[in-house]
């Protein structure tokens, strides 16, 4: 077990430890790699100083159908081969890799400690409260912590956020990047990366995003995840079942189509006049409805009674109008998340192909930013 970050930094950049060589003098360079259900996706970013960055490189790479299942890996060799091929695409010569967990695979929880705790004393302390909120036994975990900051009203204790995922979890991400030839330094949490990768995009929001409420509305291939963040801090995470795959599934009803054959029209047109008022139109407004619905759940579960902005996030986000679709549904302001707005492009980027990528790179960016974690 290794305490991986300085105690200020926030939960988003907790860290499993996964027996791999992570204490460097200096943070070696990453590439942030995200499975999803759908693609496997490849950010490399650049540090220019002041924090600000540049996008070096990145890849998108299809999956076939199946392959990750729920989260979990289903075929090693499509996704390990899929990720070379991603890999190459790029051009380079980087083979330490970030990776993530899908939330709904991590057990979290936060925990009160006394402050001053040695390093030893830390571990010792989580793994007893582990043991009271874990639901298997320890050994067939990664368990892994973070000392978030001082407790709320309590001047002599800290708290400390308690992160937990079954062994095969972890390694079956490491065994893909492996096979593909990579070398996984970092295993992080989807939803961290997110809230990483959201740093970015409160800049470009009034006053930084402080004193505001933002919803993240992150929409795959067949989850919808919502992440709430009130004055830049989450508080509020759900997920439900729903994503691109209906709208490609109808489009290969009414169209007569193969799946692959449909994925392919709906990314690159060609699709008969009536689709869009037949088919797409209906979608975005079930997906404006379902957007609205979590934002119902988010308000009658919790204090807030109102978001100021709303983020749309994953492989939807790409739909034209979705924006103004949800934005009408919910009568609150929407944009298409770009985590890249303010970074400087190398020469090998067509920024005009990355704005439509970026609202699907939200994961992979945040984990390429691990690269500028302090050690």
């Amino acid at each position: 077990m290794s305490l991986l970050s300085g105690p200020n930094e926030r939960e988003k950049s907790l860290q499993f430890d996964v027996d791999l060589d992570f204490l460097q003098a200096k943070a070696p360079p990453l590439i942030g790699v995200d499975i999803s259900s759908s693609a496997v996706k490849l950010v490399e970013l650049a540090d220019t100083g002041k924090e600000l960055y540049r996008v070096e490189r990145y890849a998108i790479k299809p999956l076939p159908k199946d392959a990750v299942i729920d989260g979990n890996i289903a075929n090693l060799d499509a996704v390990a081969g899929a990720l070379k091929q991603a890999w190459l695409q790029m051009g380079t010569k980087i083979k330490n890799v970030a990776l993530a967990l899908p939330s709904s695979a991590v057990i979290t929880k936060k925990i009160i400690v006394p402050a001053g705790l040695r390093e030893q004393e830390m571990e010792t302390q989580v793994e007893t409260e582990a043991n009271q909120y874990i639901p298997f036994s320890l050994d067939e975990v990664n368990l892994d912590f973070q000392v978030i900051g001082p407790a709320p009203n309590l001047p002599d204790e800290v708290e400390v956020l308690i992160a937990a995922s079954r062994k095969e979890k972890v390694e079956d991400r490491v065994a893909v990047a492996e096979s593909a030839g990579l070398k996984a330094l970092v295993m992080d949490v989807e939803s961290f990366a997110t809230q990483t990768a959201y740093d970015l995009i409160a800049r470009q929001l009034p006053g930084g995003g402080r004193d505001q409420t933002v919803a993240v509305v992150d929409i795959g291939a067949t989850t919808m995840h919502l992440l709430v963040l009130n004055n830049n801090q989450a508080v509020y995470m759900r997920e439900q079942a729903f994503g691109g795959d209906q709208l490609t599934q109808e489009i290969q009803r009414r169209f007569s189509l193969s799946a692959e054959e449909a994925e392919l029209a709906k990314r690159e047109g060609g699709l008969p006049e009536n689709y869009e008022t037949e088919v797409l139109q209906p979608f975005t407004d079930t997906l404006s409805l379902e957007v609205a619905r979590a934002l119902q759940f988010f308000f009658s579960s919790t204090q807030f009674n109102h978001v100021d902005h709303i983020q749309l996030a994953g492989g939807c986000a790409a739909i034209a109008g979705l924006d103004d679709v949800v934005s009408s549904r919910t009568q609150v302001t929407t944009q298409i998340a770009n985590p890249f707005a303010n970074m400087a492009l190398s020469s090998r980027i067509k920024p005009r192909q990355l704005t439509l990528d970026a609202p699907a790179l939200m994961i992979a960016c945040g984990l390429a930013m691990r690269r500028f974690d302090p050690s």
